[in-house]
């Protein structure tokens, strides 16, 4: 007996349309051509061409304007995970225009690093313009600016918070105190200090009925993954419980080739992140634009953080 053939789904249809889209050009035809009846191994052959094409700087324009922005920055980001690591200067600019302050990136921000209560690394700022009634508002992403000349470094008493060879200004756990001097000393009020709280604390919990304290607890314990070690909040008095904590550009992800969380989670595309020193990244055309500005430069701190207006 004959097997029916199985009809296809509107979903893959459409699955494949954004492919298409998204990667442009005459090269992907072959691709969905081939594997028309396989979307997992055509998103496969897509990771393949877009992992090929980061690492082709003789192919470096090809599809560009074509790709979205995030594929864009994530083969900028591989092209420069293949450099040195003291010839990249990781720079982020956020779009001000695009930003609508849906906090999207601040949750993914404490989704990815479990951060607790009172540990925020990427809050938005809110920002009134005008005289009533003719006023608009204006969201502004704070994350740590990753200053070339961080205030904070120098107060630190036992060197726990120094710039890496990537630039990017780190926070030692098993080295600082939690003297909070560097919090002081940030102008962007870009630190926080981790108490050991949790949301789940003081909940009730009923057998079959609440998920309380006792059982909840223990995801806000796991271990997050902050500068590639596995940090553990399962005790009073142990790392990072008693430190100083940040934004970090999520290090954790960048080492393995993925965007920062809050770059990914912008829903309109407003967060970028990239290498400067790349004149092909995407970053490096956006600091170049006549509208770019910093926070407090007056201060000579020189952020990576860049804003659009």
């Amino acid at each position: 007996m004959a097997v029916a053939e199985k009809p296809k789904q509107q979903g893959d249809l459409s699955r494949r349309e954004f492919l298409r889209t998204l990667v442009g050009g005459g090269w992907e035809t072959s691709v969905l051509e081939q594997l028309d009846d396989d979307p997992e191994k055509v998103l496969a052959a897509y990771e393949g061409q877009i992992e090929t094409l980061s690492r082709d700087t003789t192919n470096a324009r090809v599809g560009r304007e074509e790709l979205d922005s995030l594929e864009r920055m994530r083969r900028d980001l591989l092209r420069a995970l293949a450099k040195p690591r003291e010839q990249r200067h990781w720079v982020m600019v956020i779009d001000l225009r695009k930003c609508v302050g849906c906090h999207a990136c601040t949750i993914a921000c404490v989704a990815e690093n479990k951060l607790p209560p009172g540990v925020v690394y990427r809050p938005v700022l809110e920002e009134e313009i005008g005289t009533y009634p003719h006023v608009t508002r204006r969201f502004i992403p704070r994350p740590c600016m990753q200053c070339e000349n961080p205030p904070c470094v120098p107060v630190c008493p036992v060197k726990a918070t120094y710039a890496n060879k990537d630039g990017v200004v780190v926070v030692d756990y098993n080295q600082c105190i939690g003297c909070r001097y560097c919090i002081t000393a940030c102008p962007y009020g870009a630190r926080t200090f981790d108490f050991g709280g949790t949301y789940t604390e003081g909940t009730p919990e009923a057998k079959g009925l609440i998920l309380g304290e006792g059982t909840a607890d223990d995801y806000e314990r796991a271990a997050n993954f902050e500068y590639g070690k596995a940090h553990e909040r399962t005790e009073k008095g142990k790392s990072p419980i008693g430190n100083v904590r940040k934004c970090h550009f999520c290090l954790h992800r960048i080492a393995v080739g993925m965007l920062p969380a809050c770059v990914t989670t912008c829903i309109g595309r407003a967060t970028m992140f990239g290498d400067a020193n790349d004149t092909e990244s995407l970053v490096s055309e956006m600091i170049a634009k006549p509208n770019v500005m910093r926070l407090k430069e007056d201060l000579g701190t020189e952020p990576r953080v860049f804003y659009l207006t």
